[in-house]
């Protein structure tokens, strides 16, 4: 077995593990004996249980992000220098991860229940080394839904963006999860239905009216005074007619 082979062996011996027992059963030892390797490899290859895992993700991760930029060059060069509409840019970003989630064949479908999973139960070392992963793809997203939605209130767009990511990983996480707090089970198999009713769900909360907090300052603009509710009634006009 060459080095690249049993390195493979390892990764996809880990990563099947941390799905089904999750990263604190899932023993060297086990994982190794998985793969059919020694022990001695994992250190070789990797160094440490905490790298290991963090190659794990980074594989993936990379393979993810790299696509989603990819969709968002190609979105921005089609439209010439103009904004892109809020449902492509989520497509671009959800959408890729969700086809991803699909793959039941090369392993994405586990790895996403993995990631989903992490996401809502991350440990130190995994919330700091997945912010490092995915900097550079937030941020580009971020700024696209910037320029979408100029009448938006930035930390509004933060906020629906964390509680869409809250959302997709909530899904992505396995029908297991919905079914322990709801007694009317639901069925996760046909990824084209749950690919649509997320993106609907997505979009739908982007849409929504923007909340009527108290007002904390007021703009002035010549002899007219806006309140801050006042400029949230309107962006919420700008959301719902940039969306359709």
């Amino acid at each position: 077995m060459s080095e690249a082979d049993t390195r493979l062996r390892i990764l996809d011996a880990a990563e099947a593990l941390f799905v089904d027992s999750g990263f604190e059963s899932a023993s060297l030892r086990l994982i190794t004996a998985k793969a059919g390797v020694n022990l001695a490899a994992v250190n070789y290859h990797f160094g440490s249980k905490d790298a290991l895992i963090h190659e794990v993700f980074r594989r993936r991760l990379s393979w993810l992000n790299d696509q989603r930029l990819r969709e968002l060059d190609r979105l921005e060069t089609e439209a010439t220098g103009k904004p892109l509409k809020p449902s492509q840019i989520l497509q671009a970003f959800f959408g890729v991860a969700l086809k991803m989630a699909a793959d039941q064949d090369n392993g994405g479908s586990g790895f996403m229940r993995l990631l989903g999973r992490t996401y809502t139960q991350p440990s130190e070392f995994t919330r700091r080394f997945l912010a490092e992963e995915y900097a550079a793809a937030v941020g580009r997203f971020k700024e696209a839904l910037f320029l979408a939605l100029p009448e938006v209130p930035r930390e509004e767009i933060l906020w629906r963006f964390h509680f869409m990511l809250g959302a997709m990983s909530y899904a992505i996480s396995g029908a297991d999860a919905l079914n322990i707090v709801d007694k009317d089970s639901v069925d996760d198999s046909n990824t084209e239905a749950l690919y649509e009713r997320l993106m609907s769900f997505l979009l739908g909360g982007l849409r929504a009216p923007l909340p009527n907090l108290p007002a904390q300052a007021e703009k002035v603009t010549g002899r007219k005074s806006v309140r801050k509710t006042d400029r949230n009634n309107l962006a919420a006009e700008s959301v719902a007619v940039q969306l359709t």
